[in-house]
């Protein structure tokens, strides 16, 4: 561990945590990317050597990272102490601040962009390798989604090493992206969204599905058998040998419930009991904001995050039946400026209920919820919406940069 940095390597780590904190006390931010960025600019390997004698898991995708790492790091914390990036800073400059902030950790678990996997494989050397889930995201400004997998796919063989690999059985592109690896231990962690993995993406052939099962009658790809699986019934997750270990989770929803058995297979890997992982997972009560609930005027908020078609479906699934639901939606540089992706989203479930429409391009997603034969009202800001409905329970879903606005508005709750 860092114990036995160079003394370049100590100098840079300094100047990191100085810019961090700089970075905090002007408000500028929680100096994670500034603090890395510095000290990688004095000490390029400086990642690297933080890393070294560590226990590290990385842990990627599309959707979940970010709390499929908070869970992994509350189970982990079972045995040991844990450095972490689980409030999103994702890419080398947030991953070196995390290792840098806490010098004495044994073990790291750090969600990782999915475009930076090959340079963290390197860095790293992690003893496990997480891949939840790929689709579309940000089109405008990222990788087409099979291209990426088959830059995976490439990485994963040639870079992977010692790495046992958990993945996500119910996805095409994630299995055979890790096909390649000859450590798997595979995650029935499900996949709502199909639309991007219609096609097998080893030879173009359409894939069958019956149920859960899927499989390509020209190549033969097909859904390997789950070690770690979410329980058919009641909330629990079912482990290599059948037993169940029961969920108390805060967090909602189907897909939570996957992140948690993702989360217990990692820490099996590190010779955490998931016995005893399993209760520390219903500690998590909300991620950088996600799922934080807010009382703001009689209205008790609760805060979802959707960036994308896959997202979307997600959090529709999450939202109570009744309460009014805000919709949020910006369009700014990190959200991708394209928001065409909108129109794969099915809204009709909302139908019946008030429905408050904000955010920079909430004109579009008018547009899209009238297409749908969704009734909305169009407001200004998060305050409007609040005014515009009942006391009571609110849903409120929003895209990256409007899920920030947000949080802002509520002094960056977490």
């Amino acid at each position: 561990m860092s114990a036995n940095l160079t003394p370049r390597a100590k100098f840079a780590t300094t100047l990191l945590r100085t810019a961090a904190a700089l970075s905090r006390a002007t408000g500028r931010g929680d100096g994670s990317v500034i603090g890395g960025r510095v000290g990688l600019i004095v000490e390029p390997r400086l990642l690297e050597l933080l890393a070294e004698g560590r226990h590290v898991v990385l842990i990627s995708g599309t959707n979940g990272k970010t709390t499929t790492t908070r869970f992994t790091t509350a189970a982990i914390e079972a045995i040991g102490k844990v450095a972490t990036n689980s409030f999103g800073a994702n890419m080398p400059t947030g991953h070196t601040t995390a290792l840098a902030k806490a010098p004495k950790a044994e073990y790291a678990a750090l969600e990782c962009d999915e475009h930076y996997l090959g340079q963290l494989l390197d860095a790293a050397s992690p003893k496990v390798v997480a891949l939840l889930n790929l689709s579309r995201d940000q089109l405008d400004r990222a990788m087409e989604v099979t291209a990426l997998a088959a830059k995976w796919r490439q990485t994963l063989q040639t870079s992977a090493g010692q790495s046992t690999i958990v993945a996500n059985a119910d996805d095409p592109l994630i299995v055979w992206a890790a096909s390649v690896c000859q450590r798997v231990v595979w995650v029935a962690a499900g996949q709502s969204w199909t639309a991007d993995s219609a096609i097998c993406p080893n030879c173009g052939a359409h894939l069958d599905r019956f149920g859960e099962f899927w499989r390509c009658t020209n190549c033969g790809l097909n859904r390997p058998s789950p070690q770690w699986s979410v329980a058919q019934e009641g909330e629990a997750v079912v482990g290599p040998d059948g037993r169940r270990y029961e969920l108390n989770l805060q967090l909602p929803g189907r897909v939570n419930r996957a992140n948690a058995a993702t989360a217990l297979a990692i820490a099996s890997l590190f010779g955490v009991d998931p016995g005893q992982a399993a209760p520390r997972l219903s500690e998590v009560a909300s991620v950088a904001g996600r799922y934080a609930k807010v009382e703001r005027e009689g209205r008790q908020l609760r805060l979802l995050l959707a960036k994308n078609p896959a997202g979307w479906l997600e959090s529709f699934d999450m939202i109570e039946p009744n309460p009014p639901v805000v919709l949020s939606l910006n369009a700014r540089e990190v959200d991708g400026f394209d928001t065409s992706w909108i129109y794969d989203v099915d809204f009709t479930s909302l139908a019946g209920r008030k429905v408050v429409v904000t955010g920079d391009r909430r004109t579009d997603l008018a547009v899209r919820l009238e297409v749908d034969g969704v009734d909305f009202i169009v407001v200004d800001d998060i305050r409007a919406a609040i005014a515009a409905v009942p006391p009571g329970p609110v849903e409120v879903v929003a895209n990256y940069t409007a899920f920030q606005d947000i949080r802002a508005e509520f002094n960056r709750v977490n």
